[in-house]
């Protein structure tokens, strides 16, 4: 697939549209079979893995870190830098759902599925978006997505939305801890 120019659109997303997505994903998740263990990939996996892991009843939760160094050599095809990543010990002979927020170019979720892969787990996909337009892989996606989109996503838990000139409108209603 080719890369996109860039996003045509923002979407802007509230706490009840991550609810519908999560709700929309796990009959999905659940008709694989229990999973043994969830990999977040930080930061944008943490908050969907939480809900997803109480949602699944998935109580090994892990954690990933990964960043790709940006060279003009290597652009986009730079090799993945883990940041943190669970000890082989953790994985081995567990079926593990790697969990993000979205797949764009794909390169984060596929080096940790591969990881989790070589350190003798079973590995699958979850995202909350996947674009397929962004993706670098014209034969893999997330095993798992609630919504395709060519949209850039700002999720209520983003803190630096006001900086990218994007405005939200205040929630008139308190929520309650």
């Amino acid at each position: 697939m080719s890369m996109s120019q860039g996003p045509q659109r923002t979407e802007l997303l509230s706490w009840e549209d991550v609810d519908k997505l999560v709700d929309q994903m796990v009959p999905s998740i659940q008709a694989m079979g229990h999973f043994e263990a969830m990999v977040m990939i930080t930061r944008g996996g943490v908050i969907p893995g939480g809900l997803l892991a109480e949602a699944l009843d998935i109580q090994h939760i892990l954690t990933a870190a990964v960043d790709f160094p940006a060279t003009k050599v290597a652009g986009l095809m730079g090799w993945p830098q883990f940041l943190q990543f669970p000890d082989s010990d953790l994985l081995v002979s567990r079926k593990c759902l790697i969990i993000d927020d979205v797949w764009g170019s794909g390169r984060t979720s596929t080096s940790v599925k591969e990881r989790v892969i070589a350190s003798g787990g079973s590995a699958f996909t979850c995202v909350l978006h996947f674009n397929p337009y962004r993706s670098l892989f014209t034969k893999a996606k997330p095993d798992f997505f609630g919504a395709a989109t060519d949209s850039y996503i700002v999720y209520p838990w983003e803190i630096d939305r006001r900086m990218r000139g994007i405005e939200m409108e205040p929630d008139p209603s308190p929520g309650l801890n």
